[in-house]
């Protein structure tokens, strides 16, 4: 079997993960085996808080919520509750931008849920 020689795509790759880590403070950045441990380390948390920042977006939607429905007198699951009866299937995401963006439509939206408490 011939000998196989990895000297480029070996230099390739260790270019590319050196690339990745460039940033990084010390050795981190030019020392192949940290430079490794960081980047393996940071790809780790980016695949972690993709999935937190859905968690941290919809709790930020619904503290939005509860308070234009506070100011509004109702509760945030006396609306949520009020707007499921009434059949509107607004999500969270939408629901906090009229919150925030248009107070006028929100009001309305309070009256129905209020509407159908009874």
């Amino acid at each position: 079997m011939p000998r196989v020689k990895r000297a480029v795509h070996a230099r390739k790759k260790r270019k590319k993960l050196l690339s990745m880590a460039s940033g990084s403070f010390g050795g981190r950045k030019n020392l192949v085996n940290q430079a490794r441990m960081t980047v393996e380390k940071g790809l780790s948390y980016a695949y972690r808080d993709r999935r937190n920042r859905k968690r941290d977006f919809r709790r930020l939607w619904i503290v939005r919520i509860n308070a234009a429905a506070r100011n509004h007198g109702l509760s945030y699951g006396q609306f949520i509750s009020g707007l499921s009866r009434a059949g509107v299937t607004l999500d969270r995401k939408v629901l906090s931008d009229i919150a925030v963006h248009d107070d006028a439509a929100f009001a309305e939206l309070v009256k129905i849920a209020g509407g159908s408490q009874a």
